[in-house]
């Protein structure tokens, strides 16, 4: 029986169901006519009005571009994440409960009124006792229990879509909320945040225009985590005389090759760097904050997206769509042909820049989309890299409108694979390589007399499979008569040589004439039945 939403949510959400039954009938970009801005702003203005959990689901299918026409991610980008504050005697409660300790006591001073405030907490300045400036992030009261409240009947939606339009069945929504719902619970334990923001800064320690503000551990608990101080200002905020003050090709192009290292060579990515979480400092840097939402990518994931970015910059459509269509998931409907037919076309496009709008996150979202429509699932991490690429194409069109992230990512993705190349022959890797190499060859001559004592007892079997044996054995059949024959033939010719010196002609000219007869029967059938065969294989 189909899954249906329990009555007890139908009188909030049963309305917010059909809306999303509707727009999963937006079958995606070949019917784009069919998802207009009004069903986009009004998917929007619902999701906005029932608060944190839903607003931050929406910021995440905002990234899914290859799920969702252009209409519906333009709108969803636009969802804020800010809401009125609470109290300053409810963060002063939640502060000397987490930290055990009185706000007077544990800092110098705490300014009550908050710099920021989102849906899951919101951040207030405030200075140690050693006079140390820092933000203080205070969890909003009672949001771990609507976060679970609110997941429950996202499940619920998730099983309603998928079970009654054409996109839910085709992509599953119900495993992209089990995601969300790991990197929603990760963002409400703040100590996570802590450790991440202590693991970037490392990974990014060579990159001198980038800041990551580091986390006080004695002032961190679950919902509160005190960190350094960044002066800054949101990227969103400069205006055109702004840019004039600030060398906004250097910092796109800087942040640009910092996530590209995040991707494909350290394998922990911030994944949410929408231009609200990057500030521009007071002395002309990038500070990368709420770090709260990461993602991590394995060493085989990160040379195939290596693979992916390479090949775009050359324009081999075809490179693009054999590693896309070897590392997603395919459906039984899967079109190859269809599929490899809109990546080439979408990878020429690209590179000729007849799509003006068509950037670095944008395209490889397309490319997804394309996969999706013809039958492939692609990878989660495929995904992040599509979200981080099109948030950073917000943000360096803010700091530079007319920065081309291809320049970038061809020149950087060359030095990733230096790195990756010279990484590979390290000492270490070497020394692991001669090990092996010890370990063969110490087994080496055992193996050999298993080999040769089953071969002795006739015990020696090869298995052979994607080959026809019959087929095969008939080869064989054949080419142990041909030798054959040629064999009787060469012995005719030399008997016949021999007899005719003991003065035998009569029987040595039978011979020869037997051997002609043989060899003529031999090439006959050479040309008549091996010749045709070798036309048909090419």
């Amino acid at each position: 029986m189909a899954p249906s939403l329990k009555l007890r949510h139908l009188p909030r959400y049963g309305d917010l169901a059909r809306l999303l039954v509707k727009h999963g009938r937006v079958k995606g970009v070949r019917d784009a006519d069919e998802a207009t801005r009004e069903d986009a702003e009004l998917l929007v203005a619902d999701l906005e009005s029932r608060g944190a959990t839903f607003v931050k689901f929406g910021q995440l299918l905002a990234t899914r571009s290859d799920l969702l026409p252009r209409e519906y991610t333009d709108a969803l980008a636009r969802l804020q994440d800010d809401v009125a504050p609470f109290s300053f005697a409810a963060v002063q409660e939640i502060v000397s409960e987490e930290l055990a300790v009185r706000i007077s006591k544990a800092f110098e001073s705490f300014e009550p009124e908050p710099l920021a405030s989102g849906s899951l907490g919101q951040v207030h300045r405030a200075i140690l006792r050693d006079g140390r400036p820092v933000a203080v992030k205070v969890q909003r009261p009672g949001v771990r229990d609507e976060v679970a409240r609110d997941m429950e009947v996202i499940r619920e939606l998730a099983a309603f879509v998928d079970d009654h339009t054409r996109i839910g069945r085709q992509f599953g929504f119900a495993a992209m909320v089990d995601e969300f719902d790991t990197a929603i619970t990760a963002e409400l334990d703040y100590r996570i945040e802590a450790e991440n923001l202590g693991v970037l800064r490392e990974a990014l320690a060579n990159f001198d225009a980038i800041v990551v503000p580091q986390p006080v551990p004695d002032y961190t608990s679950t919902r509160v985590l005190t960190m350094d101080y960044v002066d800054g200002r949101n990227v969103s905020s400069i205006g055109p005389l702004g840019r004039l003050e600030i060398h906004g090709e250097e910092l796109a192009a800087s942040v640009f090759r910092a996530y590209l290292d995040q991707i494909l060579v350290h394998g922990f990515v911030h994944a949410d760097p929408h231009p609200g979480n990057v500030l521009l400092t007071g002395d002309g840097r990038l500070a990368l904050i709420d770090v709260g939402m990461v993602t991590r990518i394995g060493p085989q994931m990160q040379d195939d997206l290596l693979r992916i970015l390479l090949a775009l910059t050359d324009a081999r459509g075809a490179d693009v769509a054999d590693v896309m269509a070897r590392i997603s998931e395919r459906r039984d409907d899967f079109d190859e042909g269809a599929f490899r037919r809109r990546v080439g076309a979408l990878v020429q496009q690209n590179q000729g820049g007849a799509l003006v709008d068509l950037d670095a996150g944008r395209i490889i979202g397309e490319i997804a989309r394309a996969g999706v429509e013809c039958g492939l699932r692609p990878p989660v991490e495929l995904t992040m890299l599509t979200k981080a690429l099109l948030d950073l194409d917000q943000v360096a069109k803010l700091l530079a409108p007319s920065f081309d992230p291809n320049v970038v990512i061809a020149a950087h993705v060359g030095e990733v694979m230096r790195h990756k190349m010279l990484t590979s022959v390290g000492p270490g890797r070497l020394l692991s390589a001669a090990i092996d190499a010890k370990e063969f060859a110490e087994h080496l001559p055992s193996r050999v007399n298993k080999v040769m004592d089953a071969l002795a007892r006739g015990e020696l079997t090869l298995k052979v499979e994607g080959i026809d044996e019959k087929e095969l054995m008939r080869g064989i059949q054949k080419l142990a008569n041909r030798v054959t024959t040629g064999l009787i033939i060469a012995a005719l010719i030399v008997g016949a040589a021999m007899i005719m010196r003991a003065g035998y002609t009569g029987l040595a000219i039978g011979m020869l004439v037997v051997a002609a007869i043989a060899g003529a029967w031999l090439l006959i059938t050479t040309v008549v039945h091996d010749l045709p065969q070798k036309r048909q294989r090419r």
